[in-house]
């Protein structure tokens, strides 16, 4: 069973510690908080956790400061942060320093939990497209998988054929993998740091 989605609340005020803890763990999720910037950050370097809920005016370092150090040291942590003195150019501020989203006190029961489940979709679908294009990149440095003597002997044509300056004609039925051989020809190739563009000509009208 996949454990409960951990949360950090960085909060001076005891209430709202403890009012958005109740709100959280009712949801089942499992939370922790910190009175302070620099609690909250000595937290962090010993626990992980998948979202941080932040309060802009703590003592000392403010909700602002952290979250660049946050954004610093981790970078994919997503950010709520929370203010009962926000004002637009606040939000803004904290958006465009890494903020996932800002929410004003007093705390709405319902925008907190969007809000939570946002955030963690958002970061499972960037954790999601991040696996994807390392496989694919993978995929595209390796060339063709498979250990039979065919794809041997086509892996050993395109590391033969790839650091040579010539025009390179690829053939085969649809779905044999003719653009998955050319990336492989363009990564071995000198032209790799530059783009590859692939061109559907059968889409393009006669006219």
């Amino acid at each position: 069973m996949k454990p409960p989605p951990r949360l950090l609340i960085v909060d001076d005020e005891e209430g709202i510690r403890i009012s958005l803890r109740g709100i959280l763990e009712d949801e089942g999720y499992q939370v922790f908080d910190a009175e302070s910037a620099e609690v909250g950050l000595a937290f962090l370097e010993t626990d992980s956790v998948d979202l941080l809920f932040l309060d802009i005016w703590l003592p000392e370092m403010d909700g602002l400061s952290m979250l660049e150090k946050v954004r610093s040291l981790y970078p994919s942590l997503p950010v709520l942060m929370i203010s009962g003195h926000g004002t637009i150019e606040t939000a803004v501020n904290a958006i465009k320093k890494g903020a996932h989203d800002f929410i004003e006190k007093p705390l709405s029961l319902e925008k907190v939990i969007i809000a939570v489940e946002r955030a963690l979709e958002f970061q499972a679908l960037k954790r999601e497209n991040t696996g994807l294009r390392e496989q694919l990149e993978e995929r595209d440095a390796v060339g063709p998988m498979g250990t039979s003597t065919l794809m041997l002997t086509l892996r050993e044509q395109i590391n033969r054929v790839a650091p040579l300056d010539t025009w390179v004609l690829i053939t085969g039925e649809n779905g044999t993998g003719k653009e998955l051989v050319a990336r492989a020809v363009h990564n071995a190739s000198r032209r790799s740091g530059k783009p590859l563009v692939a061109l559907n000509c059968a889409a393009i009208p006669k006219n």
